[in-house]
């Protein structure tokens, strides 16, 4: 997760004011400072936080818990993305506070379809292994 892909890797400040909004979010999040409505965000986690070269834009990444209707959180999150906004104005003095794009995590699905390969080809190797 760390690059973009078949792009430049990000620069230092990217992950610095990344990481930064992140932190800021996730607080935000579990003290529903945002004030969202119709979600409870104490069960959201923000998993990354990936900002443009210009600092202007950030993608969110974010899963509820238990990746439970994961498309209608970020559906709800994007709708109401000025209040979340609006509540990070107030804890961070940057230059350019960053339009908030909200996206789903699959990292996590994705790391669990690798591993279930994972073991799937080490059962087929001891298989493999007895019938020689």
């Amino acid at each position: 997760m760390g690059n973009q892909s078949s792009q430049r890797p990000f620069s230092q400040r990217q992950l610095r004011v990344g990481e930064l909004v992140k932190q800021n979010i996730g607080e935000l999040f579990i003290r529903n400072e945002a004030k969202i409505p119709s979600i409870n965000s104490k069960l959201i986690t923000v998993t990354e936080v990936r900002m443009t070269p210009d600092l202007k834009t950030a993608r969110v990444y974010v899963i509820p818990l238990g990746g439970i209707d994961t498309k209608e959180t970020v559906r709800i999150l994007t709708e109401y993305s000025h209040l979340v906004r609006r509540a990070l104005s107030k804890r961070l003095d940057i230059k350019f506070l960053p339009k908030l794009t909200f996206v789903e995590d699959n990292s996590f699905e994705y790391a669990e379809k690798i591993e279930k390969l994972i073991k799937k080809n080490k059962e087929n190797d001891k298989d493999k292994k007895r019938n020689n």
